[in-house]
């Protein structure tokens, strides 16, 4: 028999840790998007870590601005920024307040709400792919600047909730290379995900953008 998942709010203690700590620990954790259709519910199955200052893959690399402030701190607060002109993207910032790391959500299995997530992600071939990759996950939860800085350690009506759920197990947790990250910060092996999920999104290495001739 399968346990019933934890729905209790992860703690701001939690999220107060080494990003490479709270990163593979949010596996199987619940991430809950209240919305005036309803809630949706997904389960964490891949994630990236940024190490701030230490990470030239961070948005935080060059130090603190107004697209960046979120990220440090404090933690446990929702980081969400806009890319390729197109895309929303969701972090959960971590570590002690002022160091300006956070663990970019790669992808999860929607567990409630999937008929809402379907509206918005016409194009998903099967449910398991409504929230398979970081701007998908945002558009079906429907994410975007306006939830930048939301507590998601919050107990109570708060849009966006970290519940604890039932951890993956530490021989189901994978580390490999981040994806599409440009560099030295792409060497960082800062994903992880868990093995053999259908929900968890293909590793693409980065490819340079061509410059109009």
């Amino acid at each position: 028999m399968i346990a019933t998942p934890d729905r209790t709010p992860l703690t701001r203690e939690f999220f107060d840790r080494p990003v490479l700590e709270v990163a593979p620990d949010l596996l199987g954790r619940i991430l809950v998007r209240s919305t005036p259709d309803g809630p949706i519910a997904l389960r964490l199955t891949e994630v990236e870590a940024y190490d701030g200052p230490n990470d030239p893959g961070s948005h935080a690399y060059r130090g603190r601005t107004a697209r960046n402030d979120v990220m440090f701190g404090p933690p446990g607060h929702v980081y969400v920024y806009f890319t390729y002109g197109m895309w929303f993207c969701m972090n959960l910032v971590c570590g002690p307040k002022g160091e300006s790391s956070a663990v970019l959500l790669r992808a999860g299995e929607i567990i409630e709400g999937a008929e809402l997530t379907r509206k918005r992600r016409l194009s998903a071939r099967s449910d398991k792919e409504l929230a398979k990759g970081p701007a998908r996950l945002a558009t079906a939860l429907d994410v975007d600047r306006a939830l930048n800085g939301t507590d998601a350690c919050s107990d109570g009506d708060a849009p966006l909730r970290v519940l604890a759920g039932t951890a993956a197990a530490p021989d189901q947790v994978l580390n490999g290379p981040r994806t599409g990250v440009a560099g030295d910060g792409g060497v960082h092996p800062w994903r992880f995900w868990i093995a053999n999920d259908p929900t968890v999104s293909p590793y693409r290495a980065h490819v340079p953008r061509r410059r109009r001739s």
